[in-house]
């Protein structure tokens, strides 16, 4: 089958999906085996585009279009994941138009030059770990911006769709609690493997880029955020602001700077 019937068959179930996951819909309030089987039919192809994307042509083909996509995938595995131990409810229909508008966006993308010293296994690690950290810090964004929803309409006697079939506000907080852990202790092995791939490569342990110094802002930031935490109970629209700055900061270090490469100025 050729890869861009793949990619649109992909899209669209990725779309389908979340149409049917949406708030207020058939699949948002079912508990049973089904929605938590449904996201590998996409997710399977999805990982395969990805991974031909990323090792054809020789080498490691690393560019904003396969950044995103592998962000995508691994959210949608995380989501597939923990639907086995929590209700997610519409949560799935954000992760799955997240992921048909990556999949939509490698297609229509040019393939990316192979990524330099690619053959080094250390350097496999660092990426892998990276991705694996922008992944869970997509998904605390999220569940950051959908809190803040959440809170605007708490009081509403009938709140919008949108929002009733949201799990509710605890589950929401403790998921995001859980990813943000998670994330920082992958993106603490990221910035240290990263250390020890540069002294190899280049012989300097901290090169000063936009990579060392956005990559450790957010991991400042979400340092912070975890002690303020365990602290100070840090909650809330608190929680909400530390959590997007350090995902802001923390997308500015590699996938922005890619898009700005790319996409705006075409290099």
């Amino acid at each position: 089958m050729p890869d861009t019937l793949l990619f649109l068959i992909c899209a669209l179930g990725y779309f389908a999906l979340a149409a049917w996951y949406w708030p207020g819909k058939p699949g948002c309030c079912r508990t049973d085996w089904l929605p938590r089987l449904l996201p590998l039919l996409p997710l399977v192809p999805h990982l395969y585009l990805l991974y031909s994307g990323v090792h054809g042509d020789g080498g490691v083909h690393v560019g904003f279009s396969t950044s995103l996509s592998a962000v995508a995938a691994l959210t949608v595995l995380v989501y597939a994941v923990a639907a086995w131990r929590y209700h997610l409810g519409g949560l799935q229909a954000f992760v799955m138009i997240f992921a048909g508008a990556a999949v939509a966006i490698e297609a229509v993308s040019p393939i990316p030059h192979a990524t330099q010293h690619s053959a080094s296994p250390l350097f496999l690690v660092h990426l892998a770990m990276a991705f694996a950290a922008y992944s869970l810090f997509t998904i605390a964004a999220l569940h950051a911006v959908l809190i803040a929803l959440a809170e605007k309409h708490l009081h509403k006697a009938v709140p919008p769709n949108i929002i009733s079939g949201l799990p509710p506000l605890l589950t929401l907080e403790k998921l995001l609690f859980r990813m943000i852990q998670s994330g920082f202790l992958l993106l603490t092995l990221t910035l240290l493997t990263g250390v020890f791939f540069a002294e190899e490569i280049f012989g300097k342990a901290l090169p000063f880029n936009h990579k060392t110094v956005f990559g450790v802002a957010s991991w400042l930031i979400f340092a912070a955020l975890l002690l303020g935490r365990r602290v100070y109970g840090w909650r809330g629209r608190t929680a909400i602001s530390w959590t997007l700055a350090g995902f802001m900061s923390l997308l500015l270090a590699y996938v922005g700077v890619k898009f700005v490469l790319e996409v705006l100025l075409g290099r």
